[in-house]
């Protein structure tokens, strides 16, 4: 005859000790010429180990956890990214930094020129602004996951607008920062639990990536191209599913890239060019965004 379990009965959830005990065990040991030797460290605690060459993989995963594991505890199903230029600042500074100009040394006509160019497109820093405040209202699901959560590299400029606009609505949003040879620091806008530092550019777009489902690309340099084209390219390939992407600009982006000019050439086809939309204001690249997953239900 069979009995039923006693209910006071506990098994126990582990036997080993939580690597944080171990942890803290280690540095209350007896000092020993043994124990002081680098080769007797734990290998997690042994930063000299972590940061050798051979260890670079590891490193790979460590970095692609991390921030995996956040946004999961932090319940961010999908985000909208932003990127754009750390140079065009709000309307105000850009007007401030014209005055400067006037009174430059050196050629005084091309400063005056670029800090026109920068008050024309600083105009981008409150459609970003008013944009992440757009995203960041959208409504969590049935499961309590945040969608279209306002993601940016964390920095200055456009990207400080875009975390700047989430603060407004009074949301969280993500920064993405990077270690540089200058110094700099994740804008104030940036909700502190989720603002991540890498080393690997690598990495770093891949996590802008792995979320997204909207991305806009404001008027930026080098590191906006990158980040975008890298995206157009997934898309075209069919390495990614496609996403709404947001061109901000279209009088700055068709002079600096003659996108009619690849297609002439044969280097893309006239169909890639519909994989991204030029938009101008907020509400019109939120509506696009809107449009493209009403289509699709």
């Amino acid at each position: 005859m069979s009995q039923s379990p006693k209910h006071d009965t506990h098994v126990p959830s582990r036997v080993f000790p939580a690597a944080r005990t171990d942890a803290e065990q280690a540095k209350t040991g007896v000092s020993t010429p043994q124990t002081e030797n680098p080769a007797y460290r734990l290998a997690f605690q042994d930063m000299d180990f972590l940061l050798r060459e051979d260890l670079r993989p590891i490193r790979f995963q460590l970095e692609l956890l991390k921030p995996q594991l956040i946004m999961d505890e932090a319940n961010i199903a999908s985000t909208f990214v932003m990127y754009g230029s750390a140079r065009i600042p709000e309307p105000a500074k850009a007007q401030a930094l014209l005055d400067i100009a006037h009174n430059a040394e050196g050629d005084r006509e091309q400063a005056i020129r670029i800090a026109e160019n920068l008050v024309a497109k600083s105009k981008y820093y409150d459609v970003a602004r008013e944009l992440g405040q757009l995203a960041s209202g959208f409504p969590v699901d049935t499961e309590g996951k945040r969608h279209f959560v306002v993601c940016s590299g964390g920095g200055p400029s456009i990207m400080e607008a875009a975390n700047r606009g989430a603060a407004d609505a009074g949301h969280e949003s993500i920064g993405l920062n990077i270690v540089l040879p200058h110094e700099q620091a994740p804008n104030p806008y940036v909700t502190p639990s989720l603002s991540m530092q890498f080393h690997y550019f690598a990495l770093r777009k891949m996590h802008f990536l792995l979320h997204a489902r909207a991305l806009a690309a404001f008027p930026g340099g080098f590191g906006t191209f990158d980040e975008l084209f890298e995206l157009l390219t997934l898309i075209q390939t069919g390495k990614i599913a496609p996403i709404p992407v947001l061109l901000y600009g279209r009088e700055f982006w068709n002079r600096v890239v003659n996108f009619d000019a690849l297609v002439e050439e044969g280097v893309v086809s006239a169909k890639d060019l519909s994989i991204f939309t030029f938009v101008e204001t907020a509400q019109e690249g939120w509506d696009v965004v809107q449009a493209f997953y009403r289509d699709r239900d």
